[in-house]
């Protein structure tokens, strides 16, 4: 087994959006550090939110104003340093006569959202009528509807972009990153690690990488990474499933993103407009299967399907009507008793003393909150270090691709090759980093041809993710950097023009590109329902 001459003071297992903004706060702060993921940088729990940036206004049914004020500021932060991956959206809570939660509580919480989130750049919540209501959503479905409520939170439409700019940042302050690379074990010597081992999942080759301190935020797999130590005794996440269906649009959709109470067991989900098509969900049930093969259950697609179709009774969604569907695992703290709902969101940093000095694991999570979190793990581990580190700067500094957006859209607006929505495409995707694509094109012609009849995908994107952005397979640039399989279509019509590119880049022959090809539509064909 191959060991490396350096010792990193941090080394971060997971690179979910926690492990990612772990990553990039440590180097900024000037440890050396290195972040390893078993997968793909946001191919687990991270890749399947829905999706948004917001405070958790159910939360304050179980008393955790902490958890939403939380939230809420970090809301603004994101919006400040990622401006062009976060972005504001308005959400409709319809109030109906049957309802748990009436007039009065909704009023109530949203009196509280609002005072919570003081600073906020979006409006206040309005209370609209019954008539306006209707007026505004015509689809709505208008029996016993007394009112509603509308608010505004923030969307993130690509949590795979948001995970891979902190990665980006990581590796330019300093940080040794890697994907495909799980760990095979954490080592101690005299009671304290000192180095981690692991195991391209690619190529099968070994390393040991000394390290002093390990922060274990594998999500779903934390357990896992601990039993690595061959020292584990308890069980920490208590994972519960959430799962998401993906439809077109149908008739009387909503403009804005609903907020609703589900009829059969009164737990809220979200209808909400998204990439050109609408997400539904989520679900909220305890798991313990292989979390390998999470899957959304045609149980709970129909549930999805039945509570969409009863509040927007013109739409008449079946599960033919779904394009696709995903599930992710909720890293939890373990909780064998009580409601799904009730366990906690807060996350918490935990310092695996009884394994060995310099181990620690997070447990639970919101994507709202990463960077807070991802702060202070970063001042647990300067104190296990010993180290007095510099103060956070990541609540002010700009993730890369908030830097030159003017002049990145007069520049992908300069393009004759690019439609009006290619444009917002690339710059709600790359930023100002669009403005190195361009360069990149422009240096090599071929990459400058658009490779679908809508002109939004430009060739030089592949050569991009594999150039910049560390993309090893098809799945990872096909779904984590162009984000084109989670359109309608998966990008099906794109798959051999991106793998012969891909090839090139890569240098696969023939026989490894059609192997890419055939792991890329197994993987799109997984979500099928």
């Amino acid at each position: 087994m191959a060991k490396t001459d350096t010792t990193f003071d941090v080394a971060v297992i997971g690179a979910g959006i926690n492990g990612a903004g772990i990553a990039r706060d440590a180097a900024l702060r000037g440890l050396k550090v290195i972040i390893v993921e078993q997968n793909d940088f946001c191919s687990g729990t991270s890749a399947w939110p829905s999706r948004l940036i917001h405070g958790g206004l159910r939360y304050l049914e179980y008393g955790e104003f902490p958890l939403v004020f939380e939230s809420l500021r970090e809301r603004i932060t994101l919006r400040k340093i990622a401006p062009h991956l976060v972005n504001p959206l308005r959400i409709c809570i319809p109030i109906y006569e049957s309802a748990k939660r009436g007039p009065f509580i909704i009023r109530l919480g949203m009196l509280a959202y609002d005072l919570l989130s003081t600073g906020k750049t979006v409006p206040n919540h309005d209370m609209p009528s019954r008539k306006k209501m209707i007026e505004a959503e015509p689809g709505l479905k208008q029996d016993g509807l007394r009112g509603a409520a509308r608010y505004y939170d923030a969307q993130v439409p690509f949590v795979e972009r948001l995970v891979l700019e902190n990665m980006l940042a990581a590796r330019a302050a300093g940080a040794e990153v890697r994907n495909y690379s799980q760990v095979t074990g954490v080592r101690f010597a005299s009671g304290a690690v000192n180095a981690i081992e692991i195991e391209d999942t690619l190529t099968g080759a070994n390393e040991e990488i000394a390290v002093r301190v390990v922060v274990n935020a594998g999500g779903p797999w934390v357990d896992a990474v601990l039993e690595t130590t061959g020292q584990a005794s308890r069980r920490y996440i208590g994972g519960t499933k959430g799962s998401h269906i993906i439809v077109g649009k149908f008739e009387g959709a909503p403009k804005d993103a609903f907020y609703v109470e589900a009829a059969k067991d009164q737990r809220p989900f979200f209808i909400i407009p998204w990439n050109g098509q609408y997400l539904i969900g989520t679900t909220d049930i305890r798991y313990d299967g292989d979390l390998g093969t999470v899957r959304a259950s045609r149980e709970e697609v129909d549930y999805l399907l039945a509570e969409t179709n009863r509040v927007f009774p013109q739409a008449h969604l079946r599960a033919a009507d779904v394009h696709y569907a995903y599930a992710g695992i909720r890293p939890l703290p373990y909780k064998d008793k009580g409601p799904e709902s009730a366990i906690t969101r807060k996350h918490i940093i935990r310092v695996n003393r009884e394994i060995g000095k310099g181990l620690v694991s997070i447990i639970g999570g919101k994507l709202t909150t990463y960077r807070n979190l991802a702060e202070q793990t970063v001042d647990r581990v300067g104190k296990l270090l010993h180290r007095k580190l510099p103060e956070c700067r990541t609540q002010t500094t700009l993730l890369p691709g908030a830097y030159r957006l003017d002049e990145a859209r007069r520049g992908l607006e300069a393009r004759a090759g690019l439609s009006p929505e290619g444009v917002e495409r690339l710059l709600g995707l790359y930023g100002g980093r669009a403005l190195d694509l361009l360069e990149l094109a422009d240096a090599e012609p071929p990459l400058v041809k658009a490779l679908d009849e809508a002109r939004t995908v430009l060739a030089a994107e592949v050569a991009f993710a594999v150039r910049t952005e560390m993309a090893r397979t098809l799945e990872d640039i096909v779904f984590r950097r162009l984000t084109v399989g989670f359109d309608a279509d998966q990008g099906r019509p794109l798959y051999e023009m991106i793998a012969a590119i891909a090839a090139a880049e890569l240098g696969w022959n023939d026989t490894e590109r059609h192997a890419q090809l055939d792991a890329l539509t197994a993987y799109s064909d997984s979500f099928g329902v």
